[in-house]
């Protein structure tokens, strides 16, 4: 059967090597795992056969009904029988279950015996993905007196084919958009919030990205401006009470200082300490002790020595006889443990 159908296609291609074209090649999309029907419009003549083919390769070919015949469909991959399908009344073509190896350049042909040359469309069929939820991923972020500069990216995980970038800018003055994947920002602290919103579209669906906060995205720039604050803050309070504490500084350490001289003062002074009060009306007799320390060392009472020594009162008596120089004056010791 197979050979008979391509035998009967290249004895029909031979006698019209150059068939004429109605019109301009016809553009199709479609959705993955959906259905596409190309659109034909039969010449109001007798129509022998029609033969549809895929990038050169026989499709189907179809035998409308005549007063002789039943109308007869033979497609060529056993494959396609489920997925082809023909609106009753002009076979248009519907292909359904699409792949994306469905994408690719359709031709149909049409063969009369009314006409001198065959009668023929073109199409050209593109499968799409619909987009799914595109992702923003933020470049290198510099944050500068308080203003945060960046770039977002846009992109898709899957289905990435034909498929167009914008953003949407909304909470500004005036709403604006912005064509591509890469949107550079610039947003200062004190600022009216900004939100961002990608949106990526393809011939047969869009899709957006979540709403990214300018306030929240430049976080960093907002913490380094409170920051500057607070150290900028820290190093007032630091000077003023530095310029507070210097006079009492300063007064401390003149105390120091006059402490540190009284003491030297006090270690060179000789104190004279007296050894002996003499009975009353005798020359005083005393010995220095110079005390280079001025406390007194303990007494050890078991190793401690004492001596009394009385010298008695010279006492003159009017009828005394006077004491030679050679007689022996008589001196009394007492030992005192």
């Amino acid at each position: 059967m197979l050979a008979y159908l391509a035998c009967f296609i290249l004895v029909l291609l031979c006698q019209h090597p150059g068939p004429a074209t109605s019109g301009a090649q016809k553009e199709l999309v479609g959705n993955l795992g959906g259905s596409v029907t190309f659109p034909l419009k039969l010449p109001g003549i007798q129509i022998d056969t029609i033969v549809w083919t895929f990038n050169t390769t026989p499709l189907v070919t179809i035998e409308p009904k005549m007063p002789d015949r039943q109308a007869n469909v033979i497609v060529t991959h056993s494959r396609n029988k489920e997925r082809v399908k023909f609106l009753q009344g002009n076979y248009s073509l519907k292909l359904s279950k699409l792949s994306k190896n469905d994408s690719g350049d359709y031709r149909m042909v049409i063969y009369s015996s009314s006409l001198k040359d065959s009668f023929s469309q073109e199409y050209r069929l593109r499968v799409y993905e619909r987009l799914s939820k595109p992702k923003v991923t933020m470049g290198l972020q510099n944050n500068k007196n308080g203003t945060c500069l960046t770039n977002l990216t846009c992109f898709m995980d899957q289905g990435g084919e034909d498929v167009t970038y914008s953003w949407e800018s909304l909470g500004q003055a005036a709403n604006e958009s912005h064509n591509g994947s890469i949107l550079p920002i610039s947003w200062r602290l004190g600022e009216r919030d900004t939100i961002f919103i990608c949106v990526v579209r393809n011939p047969i669906s869009s899709n957006s990205s979540n709403p990214i906060f300018a306030r929240k995205l430049c976080e960093g720039a907002a913490a380094d401006s409170e920051s500057s604050v607070i150290l900028a803050s820290l190093g007032v309070l630091l000077l003023i009470t530095a310029f507070a504490l210097m006079p009492v500084l300063l007064i401390m350490q003149r105390e120091k200082r006059k402490e540190s001289i009284e003491e030297r003062k006090g270690m060179d002074t000789h104190q004279e300490i007296p050894n002996h009060y003499p009975p009353s009306g005798e020359t005083p007799v005393y010995d220095t002790i110079t005390c280079v320390d001025k406390t007194i060392p303990e007494e050890n009472p078991e190793k401690t020595l004492y001596f009394s020594v009385q010298i008695p009162q010279k006492m003159e008596e009017p009828h005394s006889t006077p004491i030679s120089p050679d007689t022996p004056t008589l001196f009394t010791y007492e030992i005192v443990n």
